[in-house]
């Protein structure tokens, strides 16, 4: 397979290592970027796995919450520049769209482009009028529809993170707990949410890690089982310690409060959506004058 410098540059992002080391990982592993970043941590190469999407559209995250906090929306609308998200004429869109998601409960992203808008145009109506008169591509991008026993609460960092967060936590703790989620961004409530096969996959990782330090086996053992307790706790929320107050974790801090945390949506604009590639091309001219 031919390695492509637009996977040389994905494999960097979620590694933090140099170029000629991911381009050697990626020959090694025959073009495949999992395999690679696999390759790299166990060999040390890699500084870090930066799993979370990286950003390339702009847009807006919008939220909807029925007074008693028994149902919640939220929404990402894709433009490709800031300067558009900021348009009253895309956030007026944006928000004519989170109204039809939470009054008309559509399934997907396609049945909802064909519901009718409080101004009576369809959703794909109104979005193609918006990109005649703007000039720039806008996308119903995804949305999730939450219902609640307990109550939800919302919490937006500017326009560009939203979370949602249902809890049986009082109105405070539960709005500091989704500041906690937009700061922090963990992966799952608690231990038990996470995968057995991420959980093998650290574990093999881990195991190829510490075999190369020539430790005796029990003491190989007792760093693993060390190291995958520290992993777990690092992309549970419950794990985590607090963002308002370090030397507990979020997990203590529920305890204490006799409260539980039932789920939570995090969405943040553009997570997962390739970069332009023009963007690689200038770093690697930069570091060719360099």
């Amino acid at each position: 397979m031919a390695i492509t410098a637009s996977l040389v540059k994905e494999l960097r992002e979620r590694t933090g290592a140099g170029m000629m080391e991911c381009k050697k990982a990626l020959v090694e592993s025959d073009g495949d970027i999992e395999a690679a970043a696999e390759l790299m941590r166990k060999s040390g190469a890699a500084k870090a796995d930066k799993k979370a999407g990286r950003v390339a559209a702009d847009g807006a995250i919008k939220i909807k919450l029925s007074d008693d906090g028994k149902k919640a929306v939220i929404v990402e609308v894709n433009s490709e520049t800031d300067f558009v998200a900021k348009d009253d004429n895309f956030q007026a869109f944006a928000d004519a769209v989170t109204d039809v998601v939470f009054d008309q409960e559509p399934v997907d992203v396609e049945t909802l482009s064909s519901m009718t808008t409080a101004g009576g145009q369809t959703v794909e109506q109104a979005r193609e009028a918006l990109v005649s008169k703007i000039g720039e591509n806008i996308k119903v991008r995804r949305f999730q529809i939450l219902t609640s026993d307990d109550a939800m609460v919302s919490y937006q960092h500017g326009a560009r993170i939203g979370v949602i967060v249902d809890s049986s936590a009082d109105t405070d703790m539960a709005r500091d707990i989704a500041m906690h989620v937009a700061a922090v961004n963990p992966q799952h409530v608690d231990e038990s949410e996470v995968p057995a096969e991420t959980v093998e996959k650290e574990k093999a990782i881990l195991i190829a890690q510490a075999e190369s330090s020539g430790k005796p086996a029990e003491i190989i053992e007792k760093m693993i089982q060390g190291r995958l307790k520290k992993f777990l706790a690092e992309i549970t929320l419950l794990g985590q310690p607090f963002v308002k107050d370090p030397d507990q974790t979020v997990g203590k801090l529920l305890t204490g409060a006799n409260a539980k945390v039932n789920r939570f949506v995090r969405f943040e604009v553009g997570e997962g959506i390739e970069k332009k590639q023009e963007d690689f091309a200038a770093e690697v001219m930069a570091q060719v004058k360099g």
